[in-house]
Formats: C-alpha cells, structure tokens, sequence
C-alpha cells in the first residue's frame, strides 16, 4: 500500500479502531483528528502523521494544503467515522473527488439526502423491509392527531440536533408536548415505539456505487437501554441473503460506496423493523478485524480493485464485544452485575474497543481520563 491513507474523524473509539485495523496490515495513516473533549485515538501508535484541529473546518483546510496533491490512481483514500464529518464532506463533495478517494454517493448532497431518517426508512420501505409508522414535524408544529401511543422521538438528521439528547419515550401527548420543548432539532422525527425483542446492527462496506456490499458482522445487544445505545453485544455471522439482496437495492438505488452500518429493531414476535443506516465507519468496526475481515482494509482492496474477492468472506465462531469503559459504568456503577462478573466477561470478550494489548497507549489515557469516556 503505496498510497496515502488518511482518517478524518472527531476523537473516539471509532476512528481508533479504524486506525488500528490499517495498522495491524502495515499502513499507517495519517489522522486529522477533530477536537472533543478527550483524546483516545489520537495515542495510537500506527500513526503516521497526526494533525490536531479545533473544527472540521480547519481539518479540511490542512486536508486540502498538504494532501490534495495526486489525480488518478495516486489519490490518497481518506475514510470517515462520524456523521457531522461525512456530512461535511459530502456537502463539498465537487472539491475534492479528483484529489480524493473517500465515501461517497457519486453526487454532491446525496448523502445528506438519505441521513435524513424518514427519508431512508421509506426507501428500506420500497425496498420490502418493514418500518415502523413514523411522522416529521417542526418544533412549533401542532402535534399529529392520530399518533399511536407509546411513541420515540428521535432527531431527523444525525447532524440535526442533540443526537441522543432528544431522544424521549413519551405515553401520551402532554408528555410528547413536554418532550418537544427539550429537543434541539428543529425538525423531528416521532416514531410509534414498540417494546422491543432486541436489535441487530450490520457491519459492512459497499463498492462500484452499491452495486457490490459485504456484510462482515452481525450484533445483538446482550441487554437493553431505552433510548440509548447497548456497550455489550454477541457477534455472529451473517447469512441472510434476503436481507443483504434489500440493502444492496438500496445502496444502489442511492449510489453508496464506501464503509457502512444498519440498524434493525426486533419486535417481540420476531417481526425485524428498519431503522437507519450510518453512512461511515460505526463505533463497532472494529468487530470486523476481530472477525478477521477488516472494514478499512477491505474497502480499500475493493475499490483498488473494483470487485469483492470471495476469499475475502471468512467463517468465524461467535464472539462478544464490550465497550468496556461504557458497559462499566452501566453495569458495575449501575449495580446491574459485580465487579467480579463484570471482569469475567471482560477478560471472556473477544473485542474491546480501547483496551488492545499492542496499541496500549490509548488504554493508558482512558485510564488517566476515565469519567470523561462514560
């Protein structure tokens, strides 16, 4: 690997773990990390060059001077792993495409189109996955009447309001009033809310503008968190064709390629409900390395070479992966478990997104800035 790699990212796990699996192959990229208020990724050792910048802004303007300098199949890959930076970047998507090789949809804004979470939900809905009846409002829109109680609040964009923060179950409609008047985005999505079975996230990568995706990794949650966002997972292998045919309808219809992940809720009867898709890297990438099929490595040899090689998709045995500082805190400090269960299943799990025995560096600061990763 002779060209350039770079990951443009805000400081987390997520962009960690990407770096990380280019590391392990021998490519150290460069990182233009975004500041957050905490550094992780940033303490790895496989990085080539690091750049510190206060916005993304100022990340794109040191990507564009010091980077944006080959054309052709010279041009460095640059990989992403958070909404607000592939929303950027998708939105200057003309000035960069010669000089770049990164995610994409083939046409400035189209991305950004299909963040939006109504959006999406009725093209998985065209594409034959069930959705869950859903309604778009403004903030000082009057409330639907017909709503079907209980129902979930959530930000129509992921780069629209508080993320998490607006997210509200709410029993009927003085609380959805009350909730309403706590959201930071102006437009939201209200969404009837079924007590769900579980949920299931796929980890994969799209090339040739969707008409071409692997599905590395399938995860369920070990256990539950209304509104939020499960640290502890069992991971399987996937093999649903039916499925993966719906998702590359949809990634090609949209014209995706580049690293991704889907979100599923699963009823109590079974029933499997689209949700989302996250057009970039997710915090959970880095079950794919585990699993021997690594995001990053393998995008790149796709598009390198414009095909997925079959010898590429790997058998793997069922594992657990635990975002150990997260999980803690939800299960130790929680008093969900003991710290002596909670260690068991540390040392038992497969795949931790911080601790790594040859990258230890992030590990030690996380140690030293604990509360700050909760």
């Amino acid at each position: 690997m002779e060209r350039k790699v770079i990951v443009f990212a805000q400081e987390h796990y997520n962009p960690l773990n990407i770096i990380r699996a280019l590391g392990e192959e021998g490519i150290r990229p460069v990182f233009i990390s975004v500041k957050r208020n905490y550094e992780i990724a940033s303490k790895s050792k496989y990085i080539s060059t690091l750049h510190k910048v206060s916005d993304i802004e100022a990340g794109y303007d040191i990507l564009m001077k010091k980077y944006a300098l080959y054309f052709g199949e010279d041009r460095p890959y640059i990989l992403f792993s958070d909404d607000r930076c592939m929303s950027f970047f998708d939105r200057h998507y003309d000035e960069w495409k010669d000089r770049f090789i990164g995610f994409n949809a083939g046409k400035q804004g189209r991305i950004n189109e299909f963040m939006d979470k109504y959006k999406i939900q009725q093209l998985a809905k065209k594409h034959g996955f069930n959705v869950l009846d859903s309604y778009v409002i403004n903030r000082k829109d009057p409330i639907p009447d017909n709503l079907w109680y209980p129902v979930i609040t959530k930000d129509i964009s992921p780069v629209s309001g508080n993320w998490k923060g607006d997210v509200f179950i709410c029993n009927d409609e003085k609380e959805l009033k009350n909730s309403i008047d706590r959201i930071a985005s102006p437009q939201i999505m209200i969404q009837h809310f079924v007590d769900k079975q579980n949920e299931l996230a796929l980890e994969g990568y799209s090339i040739n503008h969707g008409k071409d995706i692997h599905i590395v990794t399938q995860m369920t949650w070990k256990y539950l968190i209304q509104g939020y966002y499960s640290p502890y997972h069992d991971v399987r292998m996937f093999n649903d064709n039916d499925i993966e045919r719906g998702l590359m309808e949809m990634f090609r219809e949209i014209g995706y390629e580049g690293i991704f992940e889907v979100e599923f809720l699963i009823d109590k009867d079974g029933t499997f409900y689209f949700m989302e898709t996250n057009f970039r890297a997710s915090a959970w990438n880095l079950t794919g390395m585990v699993a021997g099929m690594p995001l990053p490595n393998l995008w790149i040899k796709g598009m390198a070479n414009r095909k997925i090689n079959k010898k590429d998709r790997k058998d793997f045995q069922p594992f657990t992966s635990m975002s150990e500082i997260i999980d803690y805190g939800k299960r130790v400090e929680g008093g969900m478990c003991s710290l002596g269960e909670w260690l068991k299943d540390f040392k038992e799990a497969k795949c931790t997104y911080i601790y790594n025995e040859k990258d230890p560096g992030p590990w030690d600061e996380a140690c030293r800035n604990w509360d700050k990763f909760k």
